[in-house]
């Protein structure tokens, strides 16, 4: 393939990538409910038989969009010290919904998702059960290092924390501020850390 010859591989990556920022862009503007598959395509300069041909509805589309946003701020880092690996990643998700347009797409989603099982489903399984599961682990890593009491359940952990975040997302709109998550996981660890004794 010479430099003049167009790529249809680079040039449908292009496309997708237009593709899924109209879907945010549009969702921040005008609601989730408002944005048609028809808006994004014409936002996007493409047909909107290309959209149907890559995603089955505007949910799978804004789906890939908020996993794939996530996907390139948010680590699973393992410094050793659970606290701050935490911390660290509460608030670059924190930090990621309220200063881009991403807050509305996961309230829309949600949204929608009580009327539609399967974007649920698929909401869960692509961007909930991975997050979730790679918490867990870490968190069982610091289980048997012994920084953390070993009965602590590990999904009640992350549902208690990770839910307040959401919490205040979804009802409030108002994230938590970084203050806020530093007092919610000391608050979780004074109960999470081994006694005295144990340790």
């Amino acid at each position: 393939m010479t430099s003049s010859t167009p790529d249809p591989s680079r040039r449908n990556e292009r496309s997708r990538q237009a593709i899924l920022a109209a879907t945010v862009e549009l969702i921040s503007e005008v609601g989730y409910e408002r944005a048609s598959i028809e808006a994004i395509a014409k936002r996007a300069g493409v047909g909107k038989q290309t959209i149907y041909r890559w995603w089955p509805s505007k949910g799978a589309v804004a789906l890939e969009a908020l996993d794939e946003s996530l996907a390139t701020v948010v680590d699973f880092r393992d410094s050793g010290h659970l606290l701050d690996d935490l911390a660290h990643h509460m608030k670059a998700v924190t930090q990621l919904l309220s200063s881009t347009e991403l807050g509305p797409v996961i309230q829309g989603l949600i949204a929608a998702g009580q009327s539609d099982p399967s974007l649920s489903r698929a909401h869960l399984d692509k961007v909930i059960e991975p997050a979730t599961l790679a918490w867990q682990e870490r968190i069982r890593r610091a289980q048997a290092s012994g920084e953390i009491r070993a009965d602590a359940d590990s999904e009640a952990v992350i549902d208690m924390l990770f839910g307040a975040m959401y919490y205040r997302l979804l009802l409030h709109t108002r994230p938590l501020r970084p203050e806020q998550i530093d007092a919610a996981l000391h608050i979780a660890f004074l109960g999470l850390r081994k006694p005295p004794e144990e340790a």
